[in-house]
């Protein structure tokens, strides 16, 4: 089980029509709306570049997933890199990761950014790798912990460059304008890490030569250690230090 997420940078030229930096924004800040389990804000919504929409649709009975966008200052200094973040956190056997995630992504980036005096692609490696490190702290006291997880994809546009962060299966997705064409095309800019596709099959194979059962086609659907389809997350950590997998969870993890 591969835990760590991979960068990429890409960079940009202005797309949006700025907006005033003064008008620094939350998402859940302004009015949205409701329609039955699905919250979303169409209008309205503003950030250094420009303006943003959003939507949230609950689809279990417990909400697990979070999000996020603030726009203003990425670090502590007032003179600072300002940009716009983006945050979506997809949890699974329970909210607590993706809640931990919410809490603490933005803050610990804001720290780092303010130590390296920059925002870079080292600066968010280093936030994913705090989240990383949340079970082996609280586990002992809350060992439901080890049992559940989150993607986390994060999205930082700052001095016209756009940083992509993702762990799991989560999607960043630019439109671009085709005036030729006149219409707006797709273009993938994440990366899926998935048991589905081939190359991510062959990279656990390559960091687990001695593992016979690192991938295992059940149901003709392909899964990390017979278990999950997906190759990284933050937590599940069970399936990646054995110090966590303990007769206590296994209840939970085998029958979720």
């Amino acid at each position: 089980m591969v835990s760590s997420g991979i960068m990429k940078m890409v960079t940009l030229t202005p797309c949006w029509k700025p907006s005033s930096v003064d008008g620094d924004r939350r998402s859940g800040e302004g009015s949205g709306r409701i329609d039955g389990l699905m919250w979303y804000k169409d209008i309205g919504g503003h950030h250094v570049n420009g303006e943003f929409l959003m939507a949230v649709i609950q689809v279990n009975a417990l909400l697990e997933d979070m999000s996020q966008l603030e726009s203003g200052p990425l670090s502590s200094h007032e003179l600072g890199p300002r940009g716009t973040f983006v945050g979506v956190y997809d949890g699974h056997k329970g909210p607590e990761t993706s809640r931990y995630i919410n809490d603490h992504m933005l803050k610990n980036l804001k720290r780092l950014t303010t130590e390296h005096q920059e925002m870079s692609a080292l600066v968010i490696r280093k936030d994913f790798s705090l989240s990383f490190s949340v079970v082996r702290k609280q586990w002992h006291n809350k060992p439901q912990l080890a049992s559940v997880g989150s993607c986390c994809l994060v999205a930082i546009i700052c001095d016209e460059l756009l940083y992509i962060a993702n762990t799991r299966d989560s999607r960043v997705v630019l439109g671009r304008s085709e005036k030729a064409a006149r219409e707006v095309r797709a273009i993938q800019l994440s990366t899926k890490h998935n048991a589905s596709i081939e190359s991510v099959r062959d990279e656990l194979y390559a960091l687990h030569p001695n593992d016979s059962q690192i991938v295992v086609l059940k149901h003709k659907i392909w899964h990390a250690k017979g278990i999950i389809q997906i190759s990284r997350s933050i937590d599940d950590v069970y399936l990646i230090k054995v110090e966590f997998n303990k007769d206590l969870l296994l209840g939970d993890i085998w029958t979720a």
